[in-house]
């Protein structure tokens, strides 16, 4: 096995220099253009002081765009992004477009996208900050100080990217991995866990499906590659339930398409709160789609009530990954650590005693401890 599909290694940092980048932004719907404001003032903070600039530009995808455009990937969005050096997404989707044929929804626009960029890699890590605990509904004992997961997940094959058909009363779903698709996802999860705690779970369903097989076989192959690695393997419906019954003895998990995105939506409830945490899509190159794990939550769009901190992590990850910006990105981390212990708090992981903001307060707040 080549290696030929290794995300690069982050590049060197320049945060003494002055760099323009360009990012495309991708409002989207619902609370989607509430929080990414926020994290575009962020990155405009972050540029002032650290001398770089940031040069945006926002482009529509989702259920805004089907309104427009009758689709909800325009090709002149997909255009932008790939010209970009990175892209911010909000979030996609609602009960307005619920009614449309699957292959007509917003959430194409979010298959579009990873296809269209070859962003492969979604590494979601789910922190529960100390200043958060009493957030989680897990008890204190389970969660001890803190938890730190970094769920990596398959993104562009599976079981959403297979043949499918709906034909009078009956349906069908096709789940298809080859080799080099495994090979290249494991990779990255073995990178990671080999700058983390050298511990790696591969979750699967081998008891029953030959994808999970063959998917086992090249994630045990590629392990002598990296014997520094501890690599074990578990039944997804084991990690759904050991996420919950003691999460702490994960640290990098890796998985399919479909599997990832089902665990890692638990592990970020089990830190608190969805609104809290980020994500990027990375490929081979250095471009990357950075979002949060939450969707568009119409219900309290508008009202200056979204939690926008899982939007300006996610920036965060854009300085860190996608441009070698590594103190811009602790920097902001720092900040909305910062902000946190300070007692301000959004709705969805307010608690008693604490100081209760809206989303336009919290992100100049986190600028404010810039």
């Amino acid at each position: 096995m080549g290696n030929r599909y290794l995300i690069p290694p982050l590049p060197a940092p320049h945060s003494s220099l002055y760099m323009n980048y360009k990012i495309a932004v991708i409002p989207g719907d619902g609370i989607g253009r509430e929080v990414t404001v926020q994290a575009v003032e962020v990155l405009k903070a972050v540029g002032e002081k650290f001398g770089h600039s940031f040069e945006m530009t926002e482009v529509d995808a989702g259920g805004c765009a089907i309104d427009k455009y009758g689709e909800a990937l325009p090709q002149a969005t997909l255009e932008v992004c790939k010209q970009s050096d990175s892209v911010l997404l909000g979030a996609v989707g609602g009960p307005k477009w619920d009614t449309l044929p699957g292959n007509q929804r917003p959430e194409q626009a979010l298959l579009g996208l990873r296809k269209g960029l070859g962003l492969f890699a979604n590494l979601r890590p789910a922190v529960l900050h100390r200043a958060l605990k009493d957030a989680s509904p897990l008890k204190p004992e389970i969660i001890g100080d803190g938890l730190d997961i970094m769920v990596v997940r398959e993104l562009t094959g599976g079981i959403y990217f297979g043949a499918r058909e709906t034909k009078g009363n009956e349906a069908y779903d096709t789940m298809r991995y080859s080799e080099e698709e495994v090979e290249r996802i494991a990779r990255t999860a073995f990178e990671i866990a080999g700058k983390r705690n050298k511990k790696l779970l591969s979750v699967d369903k081998a008891n029953i499906l030959d994808t999970s097989r063959l998917w086992r076989s090249v994630v045990d192959k590629l392990a002598r590659e990296y014997p520094e690695v501890e690599v074990d393997h578990m039944y997804v419906d084991n990690a759904a339930m050991q996420l919950v019954r003691n999460p702490k003895q994960f640290d990098v998990i890796v998985t399919g398409n479909m599997f990832g995105d089902i665990l890692s939506d638990e592990a970020s409830m089990i830190t608190g709160s969805i609104g809290m945490l980020p994500s990027a899509s990375l490929g081979t190159g250095k471009i990357g789609m950075y979002e949060p794990v939450h969707g568009s939550a119409p219900d309290i769009a508008g009202q200056d009530k979204a939690n926008p901190l899982a939007t300006i992590v996610s920036a965060a990850m854009m300085l860190r990954y996608s441009f070698g910006l590594a103190a811009e990105a602790d920097a902001v981390e720092e900040a909305v650590g910062k902000v946190l212990d300070k007692g301000c708090r959004t709705g969805d992981i307010m608690s008693e005693g604490m100081k209760l903001v809206g989303t336009k307060e919290m992100g100049a707040l986190v600028i404010q401890a810039l």
